[in-house]
């Protein structure tokens, strides 16, 4: 595999949003949408991170799990801010929960009880399709297959196998096409501005759109470290196997972190096999750019560079 070939590696990161992108910088981030117009919509607002008021919370193996619920938090803020956006056709009549909550709440409080709630939905839809359904599909081989290891090992086959499936059915469909393009507009925009090359659409357009330091290959190997996690600290009984996943996962989610952090600041043989598999996935969860979205990456990002120079270094 080729090496990346950058000249320092940037901490700045992004997500991709409908019609636009979030790009988020050492004290600041950004979003900037593409309105129906043509014209871009812009907002920079300052980090306050859990990390600057609680340094404990910034220590290795505990600032991945922290790290993780505040993305999440940003990424639903973002995501229902590019919403505002949408032409109105595409936007869906409000639910009962909505009418109820502007009727009762103040704007500002209904939009932080929405947020809140999508962002514990989330984290619950997601930790019991990929953690705890993998789990009792695997207590199903309890009676035929007596290995732990094995069922360890069949668990982790389920669990990536249906994350695989949700990835794939994703991609078809039309709206997350567009938002996968504007993923690899953001890692293309990053992979230009870690080669110390001057932030145009056209410089950006050449770049790879795959990057090791993705949120995606970050999932990935969260469902490797899993396995082997569970492999060591395993229980015959499904519900204590289940009461298990459920107390291992910060310590999963904080040894993936640290993995996807040593990976973004080396180039090795063993980086490159850690992120092959998230890189590879990322055929799937990004797409080639058009040059309006290099520009949408572009205006981003430049919103963010630090003032001073490296300070923003991996």
């Amino acid at each position: 595999m080729a090496k990346d070939n950058v000249k320092f590696r940037t901490s700045i990161g992004g997500q991709a949003l409908m019609e636009g992108i979030l790009m988020r910088g050492v004290d600041r981030q950004s979003i900037v949408i593409r309105r129906p117009d043509g014209e871009l919509e812009t907002k920079v607002e300052p980090i306050h991170a859990l990390r600057q008021r609680f340094p404990i919370l910034g220590w290795p193996f505990i600032r991945g799990s922290v790290n993780f619920v505040e993305t999440m938090v940003n990424g639903v803020k973002a995501l229902t801010y590019s919403a505002e956006f949408l032409p109105e056709e595409e936007v869906e009549e409000p639910g009962k929960l909505d009418r109820w909550l502007e009727k009762h709440l103040s704007g500002e409080k209904a939009e932080k009880a929405v947020i809140g709630f999508s962002v514990f939905l989330g984290i619950v839809l997601a930790v019991g399709l990929f953690f705890m359904l993998p789990t009792v599909i695997a207590g199903l081989f309890t009676g035929f297959v007596k290995s732990r290891i094995l069922r360890n090992l069949i668990e982790g086959i389920v669990r990536i196998a249906l994350f695989l499936a949700y990835i794939i059915l994703a991609s078809k469909m039309k709206e997350i096409k567009r938002v996968w393009m504007y993923h690899g507009a953001e890692h293309k925009t990053i992979f230009c501005y870690e080669r110390g090359l001057e932030l145009t659409v056209e410089n950006a357009r050449v770049q790879p759109r795959l990057h090791p330091r993705c949120g995606t290959s970050f999932l990935f190997i969260v469902m490797i470290v899993s396995i082997l996690v569970t492999t060591v600290v395993s229980w015959s009984n499904v519900w204590i196997r289940l009461a298990l996943r459920l107390a291992l996962l910060p310590v999963i989610v904080g040894i993936s972190y640290e993995l996807i952090k040593y990976a973004g600041r080396h180039d090795n043989v063993l980086t490159r096999i850690i992120s092959a598999p998230g890189k590879a996935l990322q055929r799937v969860t990004t797409a080639e750019p058009d040059d309006s979205m290099l520009e949408v990456a572009i205006e981003a990002l430049k919103l963010v560079l630090p003032d001073e120079a490296g300070a923003d270094r991996w």
